[in-house]
């Protein structure tokens, strides 16, 4: 157990180093058991965490234990854990070229393959809801289908995965291919991968891509 907190305040400090959220933003989950889910606090530095800083709730919300407040988009990380049981982890990033899409409104095209692999598709754009609340979580959910990420509009982007490595990755690969996206624009029209391209790939990322 101790390990989980530990390697989610490393993705926290991490989230920072490369520049994917300022401060105190963004936050973090991982799911336990399947009523038991750690979340970050809110509104606290990634470098001053602590493991006991770190909150631990059931899937209503409840506080099971730890003395801080957790995340203001606890009902957001909740609707997912909720929505597909394949989901264990749950990363949220306010990353620049990501939250540009987000801020047009616009997805983010599949124009990479490893993008294509990890996310399954399209980043799509959840409808805009005030943050913290149950209808931004619900719009969340619907956009996000059966892909590794999803983006909040006017916000942020949100990754999520089997596992906390698997999600983070994914936020990571939306906000790299935004800023290929962006650059290919300014040289010309970027041709993304069709869907069947992407099927095919996703589905040899699930089941033969790397050391299974």
């Amino acid at each position: 157990m101790m390990d989980l907190h530990r390697e989610i305040i490393k993705t926290g400090k991490l989230m920072v180093k490369q520049g994917l959220v300022a401060s105190t933003w963004g936050n973090i989950s991982v799911k336990l058991s399947d009523d038991e889910i750690l979340v970050t606090p809110s509104g606290m530095e990634y470098s001053k965490l602590k493991p006991s800083d770190l909150v631990l709730v059931n899937l209503e919300g409840q506080i099971l234990e730890g003395c801080r407040k957790p995340s203001s988009e606890l009902p957001l990380h909740l609707a997912f854990y909720k929505y597909r049981k394949d989901i264990n982890a749950v990363v949220h990033t306010h990353s620049i070229y990501a939250s540009a899409y987000a801020a047009l409104r616009k997805p983010i095209p599949p124009l990479i393959e490893d993008m294509a692999m990890v996310i399954g598709g399209p980043v799509n754009v959840a409808s805009y809801a005030l943050p913290g609340t149950k209808e931004l979580a619900q719009n969340a959910v619907e956009a996000l289908g059966d892909k590794g990420a999803v983006l909040l509009a006017n916000h942020g982007v949100i990754g999520v995965g089997s596992t906390l490595a698997e999600a983070y990755k994914a936020c990571l690969l939306a906000e790299k291919t935004a800023h290929i996206s962006l650059a290919a624009q300014i040289m010309g029209e970027p041709v993304a991968l069709n869907s069947e391209e992407v099927k095919i790939m996703r589905e040899a990322y699930l089941t033969s891509y790397g050391q299974k």
